[in-house]
C-alpha cells in the first residue's frame, strides 16, 4: 500500500471548519478511555460548542485494568465519567445467546458487534435520562459499528442527535493522531486503530491490518504462539446444561468467570488466534485479527454437543438459522424482531443439549478426550458394526422402497440419456 500524505493540522481545521456541523447543549458519550472516545470528549469542546458533557463507561468485562486506566484518562480531560457495569448482562444475556446460536460470522465469533449494541443501549437510554440533545460516538465511516451504533441508538431514543466527527469529517486515523498531539489528548495506542476486548473476544486495529501485514508478538494479551506455548499439554473437563457451560474442571461458576479461566488455560497453549478476511456491512472486505480462546473452545464443544443430542432435521434446520442470527446480530439488528423470533427456537432446541466434555489444550490444538451425556442420542449398541443391537434384515425392505424412485427415473431412460449426453461432449485435445 502506497504511503499516504498526512494532513497538517491546519488542513485538518480548515476541513473540520467547512463541514456542517450541527450545535447541542447537553451531549452524552461512551467513554472507554482509548482515542476516539477521549478525543471526542475534545470534539465536543472545541467543535461542537457542548461543555455539558455525560460520560458513560461500560464495564463489559475488558478487565479492572482497562477500567481504571479509562478512570486516569478521565481525570485527564477533565471529565467523571459514569461507570455502569454490565457484565452480567452481556454474559448471562447476551453472550449466552450467542454460545447456544453456535455464534460464528464466515469464522468471527460474534462479540464486539455485540457489545456495541449493548453500549449503545445504555448510553442512549442514560442520554434520555440526562436530558441530552446530542451522543456523540467515534465510528468511522468505513466500518460497521456506525451501523450498530446509530440502530439502537435510534431505537432508543429516536430524537437525539448523532454526532460522529471521525466520518463526518472524514478524517483518517492519521488525522485523529494529529488532532491528539496538537490538542494534548491522552492516549496512546500499542497499534494502529487500537483493540476492542471482551472477555468473548478481542479485536485487534479492524480495519487498520494491511494484507501482508506481520503481526508482532506483543500484541497479544492471551495468546502465546504454538511455537512458544508449553510442550506438556493442559487437560480441561467443561459442562454443559442448556447449551451453556456451568462448570470447569468440576467447579461449578458463572459464566463470565468460566469464560475467562478458559481464555488463559486456552491462551497459553497456543489457542484462539484469528487473521481472516471479512465482509463488513459496507460490503467491502477487511483483513481482521482477533484473539478468543475461550470462545474457540466453548463453540467447538458446543456444536459438538449439538449434533450428539440434536436430530437430524433439528441439525440442519439450526444451521439456518445461526447463520441467519449470526448475520443480524453482525449487521446490528439485536433487536430486530426477526433475531428474537430466532432466539425462540434456538432457546428450545438448547433444552436437550447437555453433557460433558475432557479436552486436550496443546500447542494450537484442542482435542477431545471424552464425551459424557445423558441426552445425547448415539446408540452404540444399536449403530456399531461390531454388535448385534440392530438385526441389518431390517433395512431390506425399506432399502427397496428408497431405490424404487431411482428404478422409475432409469425405465423411463433418464439414465441413458445422461450417458448419451456425457459421451457427447467433445473430448480435449491431446496435449
Amino acid at each position: 500500500m502506497a504511503e499516504q500524505k498526512i494532513a497538517s493540522y491546519r488542513e485538518i481545521m480548515e476541513k473540520i471548519e467547512s463541514s456542517p456541523k450541527p450545535r447541542v447543549n447537553k451531549a452524552c458519550l461512551a467513554y472507554s478511555g482509548g482515542l476516539d472516545s477521549t478525543l471526542g470528549v475534545e470534539f465536543l469542546r472545541r467543535i461542537y460548542g457542548c461543555d455539558d458533557i455525560v460520560a458513560v463507561t461500560l464495564d463489559v468485562g475488558q478487565g479492572e485494568a482497562e477500567v481504571e486506566d479509562s478512570k486516569e484518562k478521565a481525570k485527564k480531560v477533565g471529565i467523571k465519567p459514569i461507570l455502569i457495569d454490565v457484565k452480567d448482562e452481556f454474559t448471562e444475556v447476551w453472550l449466552a445467546k450467542a454460545i447456544k446460536a453456535n455464534s460464528s460470522y464466515n469464522g468471527y465469533p460474534v462479540s464486539t458487534s455485540m457489545t456495541r449494541q449493548l453500549v449503545a443501549k445504555v448510553v442512549a437510554e442514560q442520554a434520555v435520562k440526562f436530558g441530552c440533545d446530542g451522543i456523540l460516538e467515534g465510528c468511522t465511516g468505513k466500518g460497521n459499528d456506525q451501523y450498530r451504533m446509530h440502530n439502537v441508538i435510534k431505537y432508543v431514543a429516536p430524537d437525539i442527535e448523532i454526532l460522529q466527527p471521525v466520518r463526518d469529517f472524514d478524517l483518517t486515523r492519521m488525522e485523529e493522531n494529529v488532532l491528539v498531539k496538537e490538542w494534548n489528548v491522552p492516549v496512546n495506542e500499542q497499534v494502529t486503530g487500537g483493540d476492542d476486548k471482551t472477555m468473548w473476544c478481542r479485536s485487534i486495529a479492524s480495519g487498520a491490518v494491511d494484507l501482508n501485514q506481520p503481526l508482532p508478538d506483543d500484541i497479544w494479551m492471551w495468546l502465546t504462539s504454538p511455537e512458544k506455548a508449553p510442550d506438556k499439554p493442559t487437560f480441561a473437563d467443561i459442562e454443559f446444561e442448556g447449551g451453556i457451560p456451568v462448570a470447569l474442571n468440576g467447579r461449578r461458576m458463572k459464566l463470565g468467570d468460566l469464560v475467562m479461566e478458559l481464555n488463559l488455560l486456552g491462551g497459553k497453549n497456543g489457542i484462539g488466534k484469528i487473521d481472516m478476511f471479512e465482509d463488513g456491512i459496507m460490503n467491502m472486505k477487511s483483513r481482521e485479527i482477533y484473539e478468543a480462546p475461550a470462545a474457540h473452545i466453548v463453540l467447538k464443544l458446543h456444536n459438538d454437543l449439538e449434533l450428539w443430542c440434536l436430530t437430524k432435521d433439528e441439525i440442519q434446520f439450526k444451521k439456518t438459522v445461526d447463520a441467519r442470527w449470526a448475520y443480524l446480530v453482525y449487521h446490528g439488528e439485536w433487536f430486530h424482531p426477526l433475531k428474537e423470533d430466532l432466539d425462540a427456537f434456538i432457546e428450545k432446541s438448547q433444552e436437550w443439549v447437555n453433557g460433558g466434555y475432557k479436552v486436550k489444550l496443546y500447542k494450537g490444538n484442542v482435542d477431545i478426550v471424552e464425551r459424557r451425556s445423558d441426552t445425547g442420542l448415539f446408540n452404540q449398541e444399536m449403530r456399531s458394526i461390531k454388535t448385534r443391537g440392530f438385526d441389518q434384515r431390517w433395512a431390506i425392505g425399506s432399502t427397496k422402497v428408497a431405490t424404487l424412485q431411482w428404478m422409475i427415473m432409469a425405465k423411463a431412460g433418464r439414465a441413458k440419456s445422461k450417458a448419451k449426453k456425457a459421451a457427447a461432449k467433445p473430448k480435449p485435445a491431446a496435449a
